[in-house]
C-alpha cells in the first residue's frame, strides 16, 4: 500500500518498519492502514512465532501522527473519527496479536509512537531514546483505551505526569517508570531486540501465546475475563506433541525442536 511502511521475515521473526526517517516516522493515514494490513497477515501466519516494530534511521521509533497532514486527514469531525478508527484499529491489532511483540525503541518515541510501543509486550530502548505525549501541547483528545494502557504499565500517578507536563523525558526515567523493559547502548537495540526475539522464537509457541493471552485477559476488568478460554489454552498446552519433545529434549539434555502444536 505504501513504502512507508516496510515489512520483512527472518524464519520465525516478522518485523514492521516505519519507514519515513526524514519526518522521524511521523505516521500518516496510509501508513496505519498499511499496518493493519501487514499486522492481520503476519497474526494468520503459522511460520511466524515473533513480531518486531521498529523505524528506519535510527533517529526514531515513531514520533506520533504526521502534523502535516492534518489538514488533509483530520481537518473535519468526520475525517478525525475515521483516522481515530483507524489508528484505534491498529493500536488494538498489535495490542491483541496472539504471539509476542517487540517495541524496538531507536531515538525518538513520541504521541502515536508511545501509544504503539504500550500496544507491544516488551519494549527495548537505546540509552538516547526520548519519550513523550504532547497530546496537551496540540489540543488533541486522547481516549480512554490509550490512557488504561499506559496506566496498565506506568501506573496513574506517572501517567498524569506525563500526559499534564507533555514534556519529554529520557530512557532511564522511561525505565524508573516501567515504560520500558531494557536499555542498551545507542547502535545496539536491534541487536537486542533480535538477541530476545530469537529466544522467544526458541520457545514452546503455545505456551508463550498461552500466557500473553492470560495476561491480557488479567489484565481485564474481573467480571470479562474468559477464564474458560484461559484454562483451555493451559490444557491444549499439556495436549501437545510440544509437551512431549520438551520433556525428551530435557531428559536427553539437547535443545528441543518445538513445533507450534
Amino acid at each position: 500500500m505504501t513504502d512507508k511502511i516496510i515489512t520483512s521475515q527472518n524464519g520465525p521473526i516478522a518485523r514492521i518498519i516505519f519507514n519515513q526517517p526524514e519526518k522521524r516516522n511521523a505516521v500518516s493515514f496510509e501508513m496505519w492502514q498499511a499496518v493493519i494490513e501487514a499486522a492481520t497477515r503476519f497474526a494468520a501466519d503459522p511460520s511466524v512465532r515473533i513480531l518486531i516494530l521498529s523505524g528506519a534511521g535510527g533517529k526514531a521509533f515513531v514520533s506520533g501522527a504526521d502534523i502535516s497532514k492534518f489538514e488533509s486527514e483530520r481537518a473535519s469531525k468526520e475525517a478525525v473519527e475515521t483516522y481515530n478508527a483507524t489508528t484505534a484499529e491498529a493500536y488494538n491489532l498489535v495490542a491483541n496479536f496472539p504471539k509476542p511483540t517487540i517495541a524496538q525503541i531507536d531515538g525518538f518515541c513520541v504521541g502515536g509512537g508511545v501509544a504503539l510501543a504500550l500496544s507491544c509486550d516488551i519494549r527495548i530502548c537505546g540509552t538516547g531514546s526520548q519519550f513523550a505525549i504532547p497530546a496537551a501541547k496540540l489540543g488533541l483528545g486522547y481516549g480512554y483505551v490509550g490512557i488504561k494502557r499506559l496506566i496498565d504499565v506506568v501506573g496513574p500517578a506517572f501517567a498524569k505526569e506525563i500526559f499534564f507536563t507533555a514534556r519529554r523525558f529520557d530512557a532511564e526515567e522511561a525505565r524508573t517508570m516501567g515504560l520500558v523493559n531494557r536499555i542498551v547502548p545507542d547502535g545496539e537495540v536491534e541487536a537486542a531486540a533480535e538477541s530476545m526475539a530469537e529466544m522467544i522464537a526458541a520457545n514452546a509457541p503455545m505456551t508463550v501465546n498461552s500466557v500473553k493471552f492470560i495476561v491480557n485477559e488479567a489484565m481485564k476488568p474481573e467480571s470479562e475475563r474468559d477464564l474458560d478460554a484461559c484454562a483451555a489454552r493451559v490444557q491444549a498446552c499439556f495436549d501437545s506433541q510440544d509437551y512431549i519433545e520438551g520433556r525428551r529434549a530435557f531428559l536427553e539434555k539437547r535443545k528441543p525442536g518445538f513445533i507450534g502444536a
